[in-house]
């Protein structure tokens, strides 16, 4: 769908106030708010939000059959053409609704997959992203009423396509085993290239943290690699490797991963399992937080639970308070708010930057440097007799060569590089 086609959405939002319903980190006000930012960079415009509060909710509605009728008048009169809830909706919830409503009717994690459906760039992001989808649709092909039949565009409606909401659970599931098939043959070739990375014991570091805050622009910032970053959230899905050289001279990979976000599918998560596997790997975590967003503690808090989910917990992390330009405090207010973003990400150390103007950078990755596993640079001299000039190669790419000098005997090269390299070229250090 184009930019210039914007669909006009409600979003409705449900507040259940039984205890075993109650939400942690989070509100339902502050959970609609950020379905509007995820309705809108899918291309919507929010004409309202409206919150529904229940003991529990309707088996068949999910709000009631009279905040069914009362959002079927707002949306006849708002001209809406889709209704978004912040809730995930049965496939019974939502032939009710839409049949109800007369409009389309979408559940959140359905306009997540929309959104990554429209942001994947890579083969493998795509087939992940299909994946998830279809994963999702198969426990609802029965009774999903208007959407059976939807071959308009518009949000919701991307990615698998419509003739394969047709088919049934056999061509499916047929589907779902070609594609996860397709996806084990891009990891294999991925875990070549990561075996390959390995071959050279350089360290990773990996960007993580909340949907929107930033990693991106931090990774161009530190790599000029041109990903895309801008105010939508998820703009990055598919991972990007990049190598960084730090303060001591030594090189290191650093990675841009897909950002987090409340109530992320199940399916979703499963499906980027490549992206998440450059988390685990890491030697260190840069967990970077909008310093500026009224959530930032939630957000920090939710990023520690999701890497606590994938097993990577334990892996040392640099917290990196991000868009530190916005903030109107003073210094004190500015600390409080470190100490209290540093608690919620589990007592890892803190520093402030930009990523925008680039204020803090120097100091974040001397920081980093610090908190690396240990490789130390050193100097060291070496003499490659003429048939082994190829391992120069290790020494321009991974330190800094200080002199190189050809003789009748070969190269003798000078050079600061990380231990890990001397060892490895050790039979040649004069």
């Amino acid at each position: 769908m184009e930019e210039s086609v914007r669909e006009r959405a409600l979003l409705v939002g449900l507040e259940l106030t039984g205890k075993r319903y109650r939400l942690e980190n989070t509100t339902p006000e502050e959970s609609l708010e950020e379905l509007g930012v995820l309705a809108e960079s899918a291309g919507a415009d929010v004409l309202e939000q409206i919150l529904q509060t229940r003991t529990a909710p309707d088996a068949a509605t999910l709000v009631g059959s009279g905040k069914v009728d009362e959002l079927a008048s707002l949306a006849k009169g708002l001209q809406a053409d889709l209704i978004i809830f912040d809730s995930e909706l049965s496939g019974v919830q939502q032939r009710n609704l839409e049949k109800a409503l007369d409009c389309k009717v979408l559940d959140r994690t359905q306009l997540i997959l929309d959104i990554f459906a429209r942001r994947a760039r890579t083969r493998e992001g795509q087939l992940q992203v299909e994946l998830a989808q279809l994963n999702y649709l198969l426990p609802r092909l029965t009774g999903r009423g208007a959407a059976m039949s939807r071959l308009g565009g518009g949000i919701g409606t991307r990615g698998p396509g419509e003739t394969k909401l047709e088919t049934d659970r056999r061509r499916i599931h047929r589907r779902i085993e070609k594609i996860r098939r397709d996806l084990d043959a891009v990891r294999g070739q991925r875990g070549v290239q990561r075996r390959q990375r390995q071959a050279v014991p350089l360290v990773t570091l990996a960007l993580v943290g909340y949907t929107n805050a930033g990693k991106s622009t931090l990774f161009n910032r530190l790599t000029g690699a041109g990903v895309l970053a801008d105010s939508k959230m998820f703009a990055t899905l598919d991972p990007t490797v990049r190598q960084v050289r730090m303060p001591s001279k030594r090189r290191v990979l650093l990675s841009d991963t897909v950002g987090f976000i409340r109530k992320l599918p199940t399916t979703l998560v499963k499906a980027f399992r490549a992206t998440l596997e450059e988390v685990t790997e890491a030697g260190l975590l840069l967990h970077v937080v909008d310093a500026s967003a009224a959530q930032a503690a939630e957000h920090c808090a939710h990023v520690r639970s999701v890497l606590a989910e994938i097993g990577a917990e334990k892996t040392p992390q640099l917290l990196v308070l991000n868009k530190m330009d916005l903030l109107t405090g003073d210094a004190e207010s500015n600390r409080a708010l470190a100490a209290r973003l540093s608690g919620e990400a589990g007592g890892a150390p803190a520093v402030a930057v930009s990523g925008r103007i680039g204020e803090g950078i120097e100091e974040m990755l001397r920081r980093a440097d610090a908190l690396l596993p240990d490789d130390p640079v050193q100097r060291a001299r070496f003499l490659f007799p003429h048939s082994e000039l190829a391992q120069l190669h290790w020494l321009h790419e991974f330190g800094q060569v200080l002199r190189e000098e050809y003789t009748e005997s070969g190269a003798e090269v000078e050079a600061e590089v990380p231990e890990s390299i001397i060892r490895r070229l050790d039979a040649w250090r004069s």
